[in-house]
């Protein structure tokens, strides 16, 4: 058994989960990577190997709630710890519904995914957590789970409930160790699937929408796990009131 730390990305894309990645494992951390495209992730896996870091690819569709349990467990078995969890799927397919064209139907579309699967992975993990006495979940979202944003109600209510339940597992859970934070990013992410579907779809970016450089979010939730100052990052920061 090794005493090195492992994190979780639940939702390892080439965008912010490669940062996430490459930041963690430049600190020593081996990195289980979570996504549904099984030969991305070996692609993803074998960089990181290049790099010196140690990985593992475990493909899974996230929006399977029955599966989450079983796929913690076999990172679990794999690294014999999940230290760090941080929850950032972005599905290329999501869709953006007004406020006054919200229906139930809808809405359940997206909880699944943006507050009942970060929920139950977060549940899946914490127990090992607990049992350390140490450990640290992050649940990265949209700036509609903050901000009320026309013309975004399909995805922000439903992210507005993993924000607050990460916001009250911290007020619970500091005491016993363990960090649980929310960051929630206003922008477009470069080299993520998301910016590459709104390019390949014709809509001009020129300076319609803020974009990040994922190594900069990826640093920035570093900061939060290292230092457990805050249990909120907000990217780009709003402007003061």
């Amino acid at each position: 058994m090794t005493d090195r730390k492992t994190i979780a990305i639940f939702g390892a894309g080439t965008g912010l989960g490669a940062s996430l990645a490459t930041r963690f494992g430049r600190e020593g951390y081996r990195v289980a990577l979570v996504a549904r495209n099984a030969a991305s992730l070996g692609e993803r896996v074998a960089d990181l190997d290049r790099a010196g870091i140690e990985a593992a690819a475990f493909s899974a569709d996230l929006g399977n709630l029955d599966g989450i349990a079983a796929l913690v467990h076999s990172i679990e078995e794999r690294f014999g710890s999940i230290d760090v969890s941080v929850y950032a799927p972005v599905p290329s397919d999501v869709g953006f519904t007004p406020a006054a064209e919200l229906d139930a139907a809808k809405l359940l579309s997206a909880i699944t995914l943006f507050s009942l699967s970060p929920v139950e992975v977060s549940h899946a993990v914490l127990p090992g957590m607990l049992k350390r006495g140490g450990g640290s979940l992050v649940i990265v979202s949209g700036l509609s789970a903050v901000v009320p944003m026309a013309g975004f109600a399909g995805i922000g209510p439903a992210m507005a409930a993993a924000r607050n339940y990460a916001l009250t597992l911290h007020a619970e859970l500091r005491s016993d160790g363990i960090y649980s934070g929310s960051v929630s990013i206003g922008a477009l992410i470069e080299r993520s699937a998301g910016k590459r579907t709104m390019e390949a779809s014709g809509v001009k970016l020129d300076g319609a929408f803020p974009i990040l450089d994922p190594d900069d979010i990826a640093q920035e939730i570093w900061t939060l796990v290292a230092e457990r100052d805050r249990a909120e990052a907000i990217l780009p920061p709003l402007p003061a009131a």
